[in-house]
């Protein structure tokens, strides 16, 4: 965590941390306030824990749907029940730095089973697939509603050109 102290003085503010009083960053850092772009190694896991992520849930939901006998089945198609909502959620909150980001992507993930299975036992069609269809419905929903905001956002518009 950086700490910036910045004090007023007759000849204007006091930067002796080398921080810079305007935003707290240091500019010996060579960021802005911005988010770092990771390179290299870094980059490399965080590609492979997200494949890893991707499996493990696609094995779960798998799984579950086709109701094979597996000690893996839980534990996979409840990852998948947490993760493919807490990813669509991540992915509509981009204004939001990364770890409030997850905190309510995790959030509204639980949120989400919680009201796909309080929906379900109340109509007393509660089943394992239909939950997990409810699941992967509304996180499929969320990506694709996302995806086309952020294509009509880069699309130029044709007013005033």
């Amino acid at each position: 965590m950086q700490t910036s102290r910045s004090t007023t003085g007759p000849g204007g503010p006091d930067t002796t941390d080398g921080t810079d009083p305007a935003d707290g960053t240091d500019p010996a850092d060579g960021t802005d306030g911005a988010e770092r772009t990771r390179s290299g190694p870094a980059r490399d896991l965080t590609a492979l824990l997200a494949g890893a992520a991707t499996a493990a849930g696609a094995l779960g939901a798998l799984l579950a749907f086709t109701g094979q006998e597996s000690p893996l089945r839980g534990p996979f198609a409840l990852f998948f029940l947490i993760a493919a909502p807490a990813a669509a959620i991540a992915a509509a909150l981009t204004g939001l730095d990364p770890l409030g980001r997850a905190v309510a992507a995790l959030a509204g993930a639980m949120a989400v089973d919680l009201l796909v299975a309080q929906v379900m036992l109340a109509t007393h069609h509660w089943s394992v697939r239909g939950g997990l269809v409810a699941v992967t419905a509304f996180s499929a929903l969320v990506l694709l509603l996302v995806a086309a905001r952020r294509a009509h956002d880069r699309r130029p518009s044709g007013r005033g050109r």
